[in-house]
């Protein structure tokens, strides 16, 4: 099964997040296929903008956590996906997400890299990590208090509260709330798109971006989540999540 579909729109690229079964968690190997074809794409001439959704009714429902389950603070510091990540954020021009289902910690901090996020009536969004001992990973904190504010952030983050589409909508997180599913207004945002200046979006976009994120935390924020990986409320939070059980934190 191929984990990321790729289909050409003409001047535009859709990118199908397909791992169903796993409610197209982030693993390693998907996160470095997105961030190798949105390199490819950027040197692309005759793509202009590209859009990214999930197969099956969800965007992603988080990062792998068989993948971060036994991760040590080393072995987060060295972690490829960082690279992965910063790959993604390169990406030069116009990108688009398409949220139905759940787009839950790094499925959110994906879409968060997107210009413009679009969600369905199904979408629900969420930055959960502290419910595992954990904090987001990929600048998806700073991101969210960039554009909610700190209060919603804290709200979101601190207590692991998911929110709705309108509630998206609502604090300036999402920028178009489709009328069903997000796939149709994010389409025609897409081909709108393709057919702008592509050099005034590209400029545009690299000075909302420095403008936006120049003063945001984020060694601050990947160095909390390395450290926290040797926790035993790491431990405690995602055995807790296997189990199905209420967490018991104990600080340590």
């Amino acid at each position: 099964m191929d984990h990321l579909i790729i289909e050409p729109q003409g001047l535009w690229v859709r990118l199908t997040l397909n791992r169903p079964a796993a409610r197209n968690a982030l693993n390693t190997a998907l996160l470095a296929e997105i961030a190798a074809t949105l390199s490819r794409l950027a040197g692309d001439a005759t793509c202009r903008a590209v859009l990214i959704c999930g197969a099956d009714g969800n965007f992603a429902a988080g990062a792998d956590i068989n993948e971060i389950e036994h991760k040590t603070t080393a072995e987060a510091a060295l972690d490829s996906r960082k690279q992965h990540w910063a790959d993604i954020r390169a990406f030069p021009k116009p990108l688009i997400a398409a949220i139905d289902g759940f787009a839950l910690g790094g499925g959110l901090e994906l879409a968060l890299m997107a210009d413009l996020i679009v969600v369905g009536q199904t979408a629900r969004l969420g930055l959960p990590e502290t419910s595992l001992g954990l904090i987001p990973g990929a600048g998806g904190g700073q991101r969210l208090m960039a554009l909610a504010g700190r209060m919603r952030a804290s709200r979101m983050i601190l207590t692991g509260e998911i929110i709705d589409a309108d509630t998206a909508v609502a604090w300036g997180i999402a920028s178009h709330h489709g009328e069903g599913s997000a796939l149709p207004d994010a389409e025609a945002l897409a081909e709108k798109l393709s057919h702008r200046a592509p050099l005034a979006l590209a400029t545009a976009k690299r000075c909302l971006i420095e403008g936006s994120e120049s003063a945001l935390a984020f060694a601050t924020e990947r160095a909390g989540f390395e450290t926290l990986q040797d926790t035993a409320d790491k431990a405690e939070g995602i055995a807790a999540f296997r189990a199905k059980r209420p967490p018991e934190f104990t600080g340590q």
